[in-house]
């Protein structure tokens, strides 16, 4: 399992972004993660990031849809990808009902067919493909020409079946987020790899994004998660991955403990079909998440 942070949170400036980044290359990270929310946009950060370090994979956990056009997603994610040298793996995602109908005032109704509609069209776009797409919720008709790029590989934030089929039936892995590992290995997996398989397409990535904190304090640290991520676990699509793991909150599926418990948890998630971590460093002070930081590099 390929081993990444997660600087959403505890990179707040562009600046510091560029730290993280920095230091993650250098310890031997596989890849680095933003996610777009109320702050920086990830794709123009990540575009920054790219000319400050070298190897690292940079990726986007997650870009919302409805926001953007798909000619202008992908347009910026061909630019981010010139920018880096080809490293970016773009993730998207629908976002949320209460922020998609309450704040940016677009419907969600008919999320999947939305998602589909946009993938029509966003994929042949990032491939330099021409797009005569006239569906049901969308229209794109185009090209994009940005020389000296590739695709960069799209990760669709899917829980639900109907997602899961989508996403794998498409080509896509999927990045998850306050997922455990009941979800993750029992509903996740199969689904996305079932319907890879079916249309066949190799198997699917599937990158957790999950806080971690290796600390002799375990209610502490957890304490500090739950506080944080509490938005979560009233949100419906992640509502329901709880469900299925039957626990209150995020609290109870980020992966905490002393090195021994952190580390047989990652090695189920990895023998269970988990690609990637995308790692939300979750401690309580500075010696614990430099544990944290060093137990992690070590397993890279």
């Amino acid at each position: 399992m390929r081993i990444g942070i997660n600087a959403t949170g505890g990179a707040r400036t562009l600046e510091e972004l560029v730290e993280v980044a920095r230091r993650a290359e250098q310890d031997g990270f596989d890849s680095l993660w933003i996610a777009q929310i109320f702050g920086l946009d990830a794709l123009t950060a990540l575009a920054v990031v790219g000319q400050q370090v070298d190897r690292i994979e940079l990726g986007t956990a997650v870009v919302p849809t409805y926001p953007r056009h798909p000619m202008m997603l992908a347009g910026q994610a061909l630019t981010t990808q010139a920018a880096s040298g080809d490293r970016l793996t773009l993730g998207i995602g629908l976002s949320h009902q209460i922020v998609v109908e309450h704040m940016w005032g677009y419907s969600y109704g008919r999320p999947v067919r939305h998602l589909r509609e946009y993938l029509d069209a966003l994929l042949p776009l990032l491939r330099g493909e021409s797009v005569d797409v006239h569906g049901e919720l969308l229209t794109c008709v185009g090209q994009l020409d940005v020389p000296g790029t590739t695709a960069p590989e799209v990760l669709v934030a899917a829980l639900g079946s109907q997602m899961l089929a989508l996403a794998g039936g498409r080509g896509c892995g999927t990045i998850t987020w306050c997922t455990g590992e009941k979800a993750l290995l029992g509903h996740v997996v199969p689904r996305l790899s079932a319907a890879a398989a079916s249309a066949g397409h190799p198997t699917p990535r599937v990158v957790a994004g999950l806080p971690v904190c290796v600390t002799d304090r375990p209610e502490v640290a957890r304490e500090r998660v739950a506080a944080e991520l509490v938005v979560y676990g009233g949100l419906p699509s992640y509502r329901a991955m709880l469900d299925i793991e039957g626990v209150e909150g995020p609290a109870d599926v980020a992966i905490i403990g002393d090195e021994h418990e952190v580390g047989a948890a990652l090695d189920r998630l990895a023998e269970g079909g988990v690609t990637d971590l995308s790692a939300v460093v979750a401690a309580p002070d500075a010696d614990d998440h430099e544990r944290t930081w060093q137990f992690l590099k070590a397993r890279v």
